[in-house]
């Protein structure tokens, strides 16, 4: 059977969010959590693969108890499972701790019914670096295909996937070994609205929790603030632009304070600005 895992995260909407001036950091309590935008996108590709293929997709996400709401919206895009790792001991992880702390999971999970194909999305909204899931694939020592905007097959019989890869200027077309992890692109499909079963299961849905003591062979110095070398000695919202000047007069006129203006600011242009107008 078909297994196919999707790594999600709950963020604060970027849209609404702001910036406290006192400690120069993000006020995630200014803005509502919602599914990080680029997972939802992978488990809809999980669940279209599904609908292929056939088989199970399953949800994992690390986080606070209230992340619950993130997998129940993933059970409404029409996930069958869902898996939550919470424990305090995982607070402050960055990119590195957190890979390390889905992969203990992943292997869990992977007891119970093996693992095929690990989906994640481009990045998180919150974040924007996109390191979890090579460094998730890293761990597991899989292929890591990313920026993919179109799964062309996966066979499982034969254990391999071909995929399309999003290039500066095009696309590339790879052939992997399964199992792999794919990072998607926001293209690869369209999130359409949930079904009223899916909402009603979702619901109800009760997802496996699991804390630190469920997961095997940890080592908690790779775990949260411990096992996090990056550190932010700063963060702060960039300044406002100033306004622009307004040219004022006829158009001959506007055109003499223009070239004033590039006169005064030549360094920016790369060349020396003159002329005149008669």
């Amino acid at each position: 059977m078909l297994h196919i895992v999707a790594c999600i995260k709950q963020v604060p909407d970027t849209k609404i969010i702001k910036m406290n001036p006192k400690t120069n950091t993000m006020d995630r309590s200014s803005a509502p959590a919602i599914l990080n935008p680029y997972d939802a996108h992978a488990v809809e590709e999980a669940v279209r693969l599904r609908a292929r293929y056939g088989g199970i997709v399953s949800v994992l996400t690390m986080g606070p108890p209230p992340a619950v709401k993130a997998i129940r919206k993933c059970i409404e895009i029409g996930a069958d499972e869902g898996y939550m790792i919470t424990d305090r001991a995982f607070a402050g992880a960055d990119t590195l701790a957190t890979s390390y702390t889905l992969t203990k999971a992943l292997e869990k999970i992977g007891e119970i019914t093996p693992i095929d194909l690990i989906v994640c999305g481009k990045m998180t909204i919150d974040g924007d670096t996109g390191q979890v899931g090579p460094g998730i694939a890293r761990r597991l020592d899989m292929p890591p295909l990313t920026s993919v905007n179109k799964v062309t097959e996966l066979n499982k019989a034969e254990g391999y996937a071909i995929v399309h890869r999003k290039l500066e200027d095009g696309y590339e077309v790879i052939r992997s070994t399964l199992p792999c992890l794919i990072s998607v692109e926001k293209e690869i499909n369209e999130v359409p609205y949930s079904s009223l079963p899916n909402m009603l299961r979702a619901a109800r849905y009760q997802p496996h929790i699991w804390s630190v003591s469920d997961l095997k062979d940890i080592d908690k110095t790779q775990l949260g603030l411990k096992g996090s070398p990056t550190i932010v000695s700063s963060v702060w919202a960039p300044k406002k632009p100033q306004g622009g000047q307004l040219l004022e007069g006829e158009p001959n006129e506007q055109i003499r304070q223009l070239l004033a203006v590039m006169l005064e600011h030549k360094e920016l242009f790369g060349a020396t600005a003159g002329g005149g107008v008669s």
